[in-house]
């Protein structure tokens, strides 16, 4: 860490004043990871800390605890804390998750977790434009690069447009297997973005704690106007950010966002 950060006068200073010490603290430790720290960087212990800022060992924790919450810390049992990871940008447009992450130079796999043909919830059957009670095949994947799970994955999928669709290697890219197999090329989709809490099956899925921060996109992507594919995704909030352009158009002048998320 920096001089400054080592206690010497100037704005790195823990001080009596109205702004609680801890939230002093964490906004030193904010500025000297993201101005000096690599990803992955050790952070001194909370003892250490504590001696250098003349603070108690319960404020440390507090500033700390605060900037794991936002992702910009992690805590590694035994280890230490560390600087997060930088997180990576989701494609804002029709890319698989495969493609992604090569183009990355990350080595990408799937698990299969689960695959049936049922009934889907009103919702799905509304979005891929079946009857009520019509079957659709559903699908739970989960993805990881260089052995990091990233996602989890729980899809619909048409049935009467995909036919024999549990033979496809559902462990490799499906937009490149439905293209080859079926002719259908996922061409367009509406996608809706939302922050949400892991629940405790996600968060065993992806290594992460309960409760923690995910962001989630359910995309509905169609084939030539028909429908093939309702599929939400959990991503970890940890190893993602989303960056979109805005423009002044209103909504109805023809020109909108395509998000993209992962195949």
């Amino acid at each position: 860490m920096s001089t400054a950060a080592h206690g010497s006068p100037g704005a790195d200073r823990v001080i009596e004043g109205p702004t609680p010490k801890h939230a002093q603290l964490r906004e030193i430790l904010r500025r000297t990871v993201e101005r000096e720290l690599p990803p992955g960087a050790a952070i001194p212990s909370e003892r250490e800390l504590a001696e250098r800022y003349q603070v108690s060992r319960l404020t440390v924790r507090s500033a700390i605890g605060k900037l794991v919450e936002e992702g910009l810390l992690s805590r590694v049992r035994g280890k230490g804390t560390f600087t997060a990871a930088r997180r990576m940008e989701l494609q804002l447009y029709l890319m698989s998750f495969t493609d992604d992450m090569r183009r990355r130079g990350m080595a990408p796999t799937t698990e299969v977790l689960r695959t049936s043909t049922e009934v889907p919830p009103a919702p799905a059957a509304s979005a891929l434009g079946i009857g009520a009670d019509t079957p659709a095949h559903r699908l739970m994947r989960l993805r990881r690069a260089d052995g990091l799970p990233l996602a989890v994955e729980r899809g619909w999928y048409h049935a009467g447009r995909l036919p024999g669709f549990f033979d496809l290697d559902l462990t490799q890219s499906l937009y490149s297997q439905l293209e080859q197999a079926y002719g259908v090329r996922p061409d367009h989709a509406w996608q809706t973005v939302w922050a949400e809490s892991a629940d405790r099956e996600t968060a065993r899925l992806l290594g992460l704690r309960t409760g923690s921060p995910l962001l989630v996109f359910r995309r509905v992507s169609s084939s030539h106007g028909e429908p093939v594919e309702d599929m939400t995704s959990w991503y970890r909030g940890d190893h993602y950010q989303v960056t979109m352009q805005l423009d002044r158009n209103t909504p109805d002048s023809g020109h909108h966002s395509h998000y993209g998320g992962s195949l």
